[in-house]
């Protein structure tokens, strides 16, 4: 890393193995029987382990810890992790500081995990967080309330980085989002800030007229600010829970009407590569949706009243006649809401947007959803049945992130 970010100190990690070790390696003290095993194909169970069971693993043994460490591994590991049911991390803030939880979902035996706490070691200098989104395992998170500082934080490592200090306006609404281009193999985290001065200030008036794009790419040695794309070209849903990355760009819903300056509310994309704004076209003539990923794909979760939802996938990107609906849901479902749910921060404004948030379609078919104040229900369209999903531990109020649990970090090799 530059030093330009500010890296937490972590415990010194152990010797790795050395070439002379590399075609064998020696567990001692280890009860299971297998002194001598080749490393590549100890490597290759360990890339079959969920990232709970991989971090246990490395308190087994000096031997193990060191394994766990083994360079290789991240980038061999995250392919599988990628491929199986997801880590669900739910964003918290009852009853008074944020906090994050997690549990390893199998979509056929989901009810006996155990939810439990993920430790931010930066909650002192950033108690009350946004969660901007989830990326090849890495999680990218700011502060609630000025929307500086900005982490990227591997929550199963604690590796984590803080980024540069970013330009602020008196009277601000910021747009964030993460992602990464495969071609490039590097991740940014774009913050779109809408603003208006001092003397366009008015009680009623709650326009933002002036704006600005700023971009940093991390890892670069030479990246210490922000860089300033100048002005967004048009006026971005600042509500919105879901800015979705496919195919190495960002995906954005515009406000409605007037307010957004293009008819309904559209798709727009941020390319992470050549970092140009786009339209991108929508499946259906209609504003009540939202954003999701289904099988890597864009998909937008259109409500049509009465209970119906609509879940259309783009097969092929950025082709209209791509679209299809792959999922029709039928019929309101009455799921467990909690009774305090109107009292706290990150629900305050969701309690009046839409009831219910396409989560993503389970390695079983099954579809995960979320409901308003933190209720998670999956659907079957097989049989087309709902059923409420509950952990033990699980929080009173959440919001749920769709996670891959990997050894990642911002310099790992990600290969799809």
């Amino acid at each position: 890393m530059g030093s330009s970010f500010q890296d937490e100190p972590r415990n010194k990690k152990p010797k790795l193995v050395d070439e002379e070790e590399k075609t064998g390696i020696l567990i001692k003290n280890h009860p299971s029987g297998f002194e001598i095993l080749p490393r590549d194909l100890l490597l290759d169970v360990l890339t079959r382990l969920p990232i709970s069971s991989l971090m246990q693993f490395r308190f087994v043994s000096r031997s193990c810890h060191a394994l766990s460490h083994d360079p290789e591994l991240p980038r061999l590991h995250h392919p599988t992790a990628a491929k199986s049911d997801p880590i669900l991390v739910f964003h918290c803030d009852y009853p008074i500081r944020n906090q994050l939880y997690f549990v390893g979902y199998n979509g056929d035996h989901g009810g006996d995990k155990i939810v439990r706490k993920i430790s931010t070691p930066f909650c002192r200098s950033m108690p009350e967080f946004n969660v901007v989104g989830s990326c090849n395992g890495l999680l990218c998170l700011s502060d609630s309330l000025y929307g500086d500082p900005v982490y990227v934080f591997n929550p199963f490592t604690r590796n984590h980085i803080e980024l540069p200090k970013s330009k602020q306006f008196q009277d601000q609404e910021v747009v964030f989002g993460f992602g990464f281009h495969p071609l490039t193999n590097e991740y940014k985290v774009v913050r779109i800030v809408y603003y208006r001065t001092p003397r366009k200030l008015t009680r009623n008036n709650r326009s933002y007229p002036k704006s600005e794009v700023h971009v940093l790419t991390i890892g670069q040695p030479d990246s210490n600010t922000w860089r300033c794309l100048g002005k967004v070209p048009y006026q971005l849903d600042r509500q919105a829970k879901e800015v979705v990355a496919v195919n190495g760009r960002l995906h954005f819903v515009s406000r409605p009407g007037r307010l957004g300056g293009l008819p309904g509310r559209t798709i727009v994309s941020f390319d992470l590569k050549d970092e140009q704004f786009k339209l991108v076209s929508k499946p259906v003539n209609r504003s009540n949706y939202h954003l999701a990923v289904i099988e890597g794909c864009l998909a937008a979760a259109v409500s049509c009243g009465y209970g119906k939802l609509e879940i259309w996938v783009m097969k092929e990107y950025d082709v209209k006649e791509s679209w299809v609906k792959q999922f029709d849901i039928h019929g309101a479902y009455l799921a467990k809401f909690p009774s305090h749910s109107h009292d706290y921060g990150i629900w305050r404004k969701a309690m009046h947007e839409k009831m219910v948030r396409v989560l993503c379609v389970l390695k079983n078919g099954e579809i995960l959803m979320e409901y308003r104040g933190g209720s998670l229900v999956k659907y079957d369209p097989k049989w087309k049945e709902f059923k409420d999903v509950v952990f033990h531990g699980m929080p009173k109020l959440f919001q749920t992130i769709v996670h891959v649990g990997s050894l990642n970090w911002t310099h790992t090799p990600i290969h799809n």
